[in-house]
């Protein structure tokens, strides 16, 4: 693997040259950070915020490059800052907690009257992240095929990377994960003899469980990575279970068959708002008579994805390329217009579990760094990595970003 920072990322080693638009970014954090509970500290100048000592620090190791980072591009530049070392966390302080009271507070940030001309600020999503069928491809190539040995140094046994379901402090990952599975199946009326579709199939842990509840699964992935790990998988959970999985590798669009159930699991955020109303039609036309759907989605409130849906922001340009989070009146809106009578049925928040979660995650990464470093990434990939887990949990935590199990049936 080549320098990540120097190569991948040539925007976190130069540095923008905008003074005006740094002072102007200066001029709007103050009284923001002034109205948090936090602590901000810098080298050159007494400290901001509303915290005391003991409260979450941001520490500014580098205030000229930081601020200018903000100028140059607010969405992208704060995230591109901690990845480039221009502010970190104070010795005592985790990073989700001092991102929280930000999260809390996204709202307010920027002055109502600024808000008003945020379309001439926010960069419009790139051209070549559209979700047509070879944008598609490359845009999950672009995360998940990174390296399964990476994802396996963070993820629990079961290989699952999306929000699990706890019931208790003490439950392990693992078992919170399998209960978010179950969760799904059991939405979809998975038993068996069951026709099963999933879209999306991850590293295979749903579709072992669907199978050894008898199902006949079909799992369809555009992870080529994912794909050689998933079946390694399924041969190992033994003969019984592996000859009721067909995984192929085909996109939902080109997807076929008749299925009783169809299932999937975080995948809606990487279809596109343009190619939503695809999706639910092609998921109503597979649908068997009878048949219902259950489906996570990470979601977030119907005004904020109103403002947000066309703007360009630092987990899309350097996590999820071509990502777009939905709104619960988005998916109804689609499932009324583009299928045939389909309608959320059931739902279940997760939003607090993602946060636990997320949380599992971070710590399971920063244990295991020395053997990601050793696949290759550096350290600009590790502080993008863990402002992208710690970014998220704190979402999650304040409420900001929700995540649901849908069930979907169509009308009587």
């Amino acid at each position: 693997m080549t320098d990540i920072a120097t190569d991948r990322w040539p925007g976190v080693v130069r540095t923008p040259r905008t003074p005006f638009k740094a002072r102007v970014a200066a001029a709007i954090l103050r009284p923001a950070a002034n109205r948090a509970p936090v602590h901000m500290t810098f080298p050159d100048r007494e400290p901001w915020g509303a915290g005391g000592p003991d409260a979450p620090e941001m520490k500014i190791v580098r205030p000229k490059a930081f601020f200018a980072r903000l100028g140059a591009d607010t969405k992208v530049g704060f995230g591109e800052a901690y990845m480039a070392g221009d502010w970190t966390t104070g010795a005592d302080t985790d990073l989700a907690d001092l991102l929280t009271p930000f999260a809390e507070r996204i709202t307010q940030l920027v002055p109502q009257s600024l808000q008003k001309v945020r379309v001439l600020v926010d960069k419009r999503l790139p051209h070549h992240t559209r979700n047509s069928v070879s944008g598609s491809k490359k845009n999950i190539e672009a995360h998940y095929d990174l390296s399964n040995d990476m994802f396996e140094a963070f993820l629990d046994p079961s290989m699952s990377y999306s929000a699990a379901w706890f019931t208790s402090a003490d439950e392990t990952l693992e078992h919170a994960q399998m209960r978010k599975i179950d969760g799904i199946l059991d939405a979809a009326h998975v038993t068996e003899g069951t026709r099963v579709l999933e879209i999306g199939s991850g590293w295979g842990a749903l579709a072992v469980r669907a199978a050894q509840r008898g199902a006949k699964v079909t799992t369809i992935t555009i992870s080529t990575e994912q794909a050689v790990l998933a079946r390694e998988r399924f041969a190992a959970a033994g003969p019984e279970v592996e000859n009721l999985i067909d995984l192929q590798m085909v996109d939902y669009r080109e997807a076929t068959g008749e299925y009783d159930a169809i299932v999937s699991v975080e995948m809606i955020e990487a279809v596109g708002e343009e190619y939503w109303p695809t999706y639910f039609a092609k998921i109503d036309e597979l649908l068997a008579p009878g048949g219902s759907v259950a489906i996570q989605a990470i979601t977030m409130e119907h005004h904020r994805y109103l403002t947000t849906r066309n703007s360009y922001g630092w987990i899309q340009k350097y996590i999820f390329p071509g990502g777009l989070i939905p709104s619960l009146e988005a998916i109804d809106q689609n499932l009324a217009a583009h299928t045939s009578g389909l309608k959320v049925t059931q739902k279940h928040s997760l939003g607090q579990d993602y946060a636990r979660t997320l949380r599992a995650w971070r710590d399971n990464f920063t244990a295991n760094w020395d053997g990601v470093r050793g696949h290759g990434f550096d350290e600009t990939f590790r502080r993008m990595w863990e402002f992208y887990l710690a970014y998220c949990e704190a979402g999650f935590k304040t409420g900001y970003i929700d995540v649901y199990q849908l069930q979907m049936q169509r009308e009587a």
